[in-house]
């Protein structure tokens, strides 16, 4: 097929044709909105050929094992654990040409290329996404304990500054929130829930913060007096004392009774039902009867089999859901066995939240918690900039390549060039029929890789002006040209092509995008150089004397 001229027109009008489809413009579709504005779609046409963060601009995270609370046995394993999950949220999220990738051994970085709500990459990035389902205190054990807090917090000066109290204000709770003697008792009579500031003639510090809730377990927290509240549960005398096979979490958003805002504290079994760990499947709704959003979850068997045996032995009794040391809304009461399908209420929440939770639950829970240590915002401005001076730089250097080319080998030179035309089409479309991505490091490979297709050709030219010196006909001095100038660019080029694939295996992001632009730019140069180079002489010489002399 190839010893004939019309053979290789063929192919090479196969491979235009296949660069071209390569490149088409594609419609791509996009969500924006969430919270208070409408989620909307909307469909972007673009060019096959994707641009990575430093061209199109977007958000850089480095993320961290976050070891603030508590040292991770073994951070390597971790970090890859927290590469997988990272990179399922990720995907899912619908973000084009993401580089997520592993640095060292502790560290994870994220480029996210086109983002127009970074903080809602952000927060689907470093979310846990770690859900329980735990039983209430149904048989209100933390309230025989609530004096014991008192007397603790008095024994270190802390004495009630809540409703119905008196005395002076310390130093230790000044520090915790400073004097609060009048707020929590105004306007008490608004709540629907008991003070429990007599379980002693003079209320404590921590009972004179605390109302009864409506049920067991739940306890309310005037919404201002919050973080003072926070502060004392938190101190290591008060922790010695809470029940054994207890814990303590916040709700995750206050609620209104009366005129006035409480945070909600529940008093928690330890050991969860089950976790989201068996979770299979989750997905976002709408209730259709309240207009709220809602997270439709599916168990694995296992987890259902187990969540069936739990929710059976605690028919009548309340479940908290918890996601991330949180409790989301009003604990539900278990009226059935619930086995592998279950819902979660979110409340006041967005539909686009709601998304974002079934996201991260289906991706799984991070194994531990991450800190971003480094973020960094590229603008689209900044991107177009480097396109634009890429595209310079291009133009630039293809413009000389041309004008040295036809001055010093005239005609070949021209033919030469026209290869060239062709080496660009199949080099970007090479790209995009990879998939892959080009970057501002790619660019410079590319213009690397075009500077190794005309060496390709000069050195072909050179062998063809070296038989002609002998005084061989055209078309026998192109032919043996040819076939000398072979070993040295397939020798040449494949010594290249290795030691980029050594970049690309052991080199990061930027590396990697200049060495895959490389590689198939030199696989292009060497198609043109000795394929289309090779099948233009052959038209030209078809189309000429045979005794006519050719000068290069």
């Amino acid at each position: 097929m190839f010893a004939t001229i019309r053979g290789r027109i063929i192919f090479i009008v196969v491979l235009v044709l296949a660069s071209a489809f390569s490149l088409r413009p594609r419609t791509v579709t996009f969500r924006t909105g969430g919270g208070d504005t409408p989620v909307r779609e909307i469909e972007v046409r673009r060019w096959g050929l994707k641009t990575g963060l430093d061209l199109q601009g977007g958000m850089h995270l480095a993320l961290e094992i976050d070891q603030s609370q508590g040292a991770i046995a073994d951070v390597e394993d971790a970090i890859d654990r927290a590469l997988t999950v990272i990179r399922s949220r990720v995907d899912e999220f619908g973000v084009g040409e993401p580089v997520i990738q592993k640095i060292g051994t502790h560290r994870i970085v994220v480029e996210l290329p086109g983002i127009d709500d970074p903080a809602r990459a952000r927060q689907l990035v470093e979310r846990s996404a770690f859900l329980e389902f735990r039983i209430t205190d149904m048989q209100n054990e933390f309230m025989n304990v609530i004096p014991q807090i008192d007397d603790a917090l008095r024994r270190l000066g802390i004495t009630g500054t809540g409703a119905g109290s008196v005395g002076t204000t310390s130093a230790i709770e000044q520090l915790l929130g400073g004097d609060t003697s009048n707020t929590a008792q105004s306007d008490s009579s608004a709540a629907d829930s008991t003070f429990l500031g007599d379980l002693s003639n003079a209320p404590g510090a921590f009972s004179a913060l605390l109302f009864n809730g409506q049920i067991p377990g739940e306890f309310l927290v005037p919404e201002e007096e919050y973080p003072r509240a926070d502060s004392l549960i938190n101190l290591p005398e008060v922790q010695r004392l809470i029940p054994r096979g207890k814990v303590l979490r916040w709700g995750r958003e206050p609620i209104s009774q009366g005129a006035r805002s409480f945070r909600p504290l529940y008093v928690l079994e330890s050991r969860p039902m089950i976790t989201g760990e068996q979770i299979s499947d989750a997905n976002a709704t709408l209730d259709q009867m309240f207009n709220t959003a809602v997270v439709d979850f599916q168990l694995t068997r296992s987890g259902g089999r187990v969540f069936g045996r739990e929710t059976a032995r605690h028919i009548g009794d309340y479940m908290a859901i918890v996601l991330d040391g949180r409790v989301e809304g009003r604990p539900p009461i278990i009226r059935s066995q619930i086995r592998r399908r279950g819902q979660i209420e979110l409340g006041n929440s967005s539909l686009q939240e709601a998304q974002d939770l079934a996201l991260v639950l289906r991706a799984g829970a991070l194994p531990a918690p991450i800190v971003i240590v480094e973020e960094r915002t590229v603008g689209p401005s900044l991107g177009q900039d480097s396109i634009k001076k890429g595209m310079t730089a291009g133009i630039i250097g293809l413009s000389l390549v041309v004008l040295i080319m036809v001055l010093y080998y005239r005609t070949a030179g021209l033919l030469a060039i026209t290869s060239l035309a062709f080496y660009v089409l199949f080099t970007l479309g090479g790209l995009a029929g990879f998939d892959a991505t080009l970057t501002l490091p790619g660019l410079a490979g590319f213009v690397l890789s075009l500077g190794i297709a005309v060496d390709a050709n000069v050195l072909i030219f050179e062998r063809i002006r070296e038989e002609l010196a002998l005084n061989k006909t055209p078309k026998l001095a192109v032919d043996t040209g040819f076939q000398r100038a072979m070993p040295a660019i397939v020798d040449s080029n494949i010594t290249t092509i290795i030691t980029a694939l050594f970049l690309f295996q052991f080199g990061t992001g930027p590396v990697k995008g200049f060495a895959v632009t490389l590689i198939v730019g030199i696989i292009a140069s060497l198609v043109t150089a000795v394929f289309v180079t090779r099948t233009l002489f052959m038209i030209w010489l078809n189309n000429r004397s045979a005794t006519k002399e050719l000068v290069i």
